[in-house]
């Protein structure tokens, strides 16, 4: 094999000489000038070197992701099929909802029947009103209307503008008439609204009953009758059969060894004292209204009691 000497490519040292005078450099060296030499193209391009691994595809030179499709512009919305007009009546038109989809008479029926409802609705907030405001020239004209469109339906036991809270303290106290083996005898007075009281204090969670059955029939027989005790009307004979019921209610739950006959009730109102620092002078005696006596009847005994199914047998 011979040597770049014998071939005279050489000088003897090893060394190879260009075409021009100097040496040739190295092969690492050339190559890797010639790739920072090439122009950096795209993948398109027709010819050229092998990209360089080290530095790769020009990143900033590939699709600029900012212009690609503008998603703000997008399709044209406003030129597209007009949503407001609904589509083509030709198409087949959408189905209407509401009072919009009945047929004109329907139409004319519903809105008839709301028109009377409104009506309804005002009148009756209109007579409510009426009836918990103070007096005023309505209600002393057309008082009687109002009473007899509220009662018994829409009663309201409250008054408009603060009313003035309740000054008395009103105890019910009872008594009945025993028919025993030993002949008759009449009860002590028993304090019914004090068993209540007693019932509801230190309790957390009193029952309706306790707080306020007695005290609304009582307050319900006072309303519907007179001070010589005569009732005004229905609502009269209802209270007093509702107080029975409650009396006897109550009386079952003491044993007097005997059947109860007539029961006799009656109310005790003693006025809230003044405070210490006011001058007023307020009498603290008792005051009482006593009922006459009643007869017991099988319709006033709580049901299922021994009493009533004696009677009715």
């Amino acid at each position: 094999m011979d040597s770049y000497d014998d071939r005279g490519v050489g000088d003897g040292d090893g060394r190879v000489a260009g075409l021009d005078s100097g040496t040739v450099p190295e092969p690492r060296s050339e190559a890797r000038n010639e790739a920072s030499a090439a122009p950096r193209t795209g993948p398109g391009s027709e010819a050229g070197p092998a990209p360089d691994r080290r530095t790769g595809p020009d990143r900033r030179t590939g699709p600029d992701r900012r212009t690609g499709p503008d998603r703000r512009t997008g399709p044209d919305v406003s030129t597209g099929p007009d949503v407001s007009t609904g589509p083509d009546p030709v198409a087949g038109a959408a189905p209407r909802a509401g009072m919009a989809g009945l047929s004109f008479p329907y139409q004319v029926a519903a809105a008839v029947a709301l028109s009377v409802i409104g009506l309804l609705t005002c009148v009756q907030l209109a007579m409510v009103f009426l009836h918990v405001a103070p007096s005023n020239t309505l209600t002393k004209q057309h008082g009687k209307a109002v009473d007899q469109w509220v009662y018994p339906e829409f009663e309201q036991n409250w008054k408009l503008f603060a009313p003035n809270p309740l000054q008395q303290n009103i105890a019910v106290h009872v008594r009945a008439e025993i028919a025993a083996a030993d002949g008759r005898r009449t009860t002590p007075w028993m304090n019914l609204s004090g068993e209540d009281g007693e019932a509801i204090r230190g309790n957390l969670l009193p029952s309706h009953v306790q707080q306020n059955e007695l005290r609304r029939g009582w307050d319900f027989y006072l309303g519907s009758h007179d001070d010589r005790n005569r009732a005004n009307g229905l609502r009269g004979t209802l209270s007093e059969q509702y107080m029975r019921r409650i009396v006897m209610l109550r009386l079952g739950e003491h044993d007097y060894g005997g059947t109860v006959e007539r029961i006799q009730i009656r109310s005790e109102v003693r006025s809230v004292a003044a405070p210490a620092w006011s001058d007023e002078k307020i009498s603290v005696k008792p005051s009482y209204r006593v009922l006459p006596w009643w007869t017991v009847t099988a319709a006033d005994l709580p049901e299922g009691s021994a009493d009533q199914k004696e009677t009715d047998q």
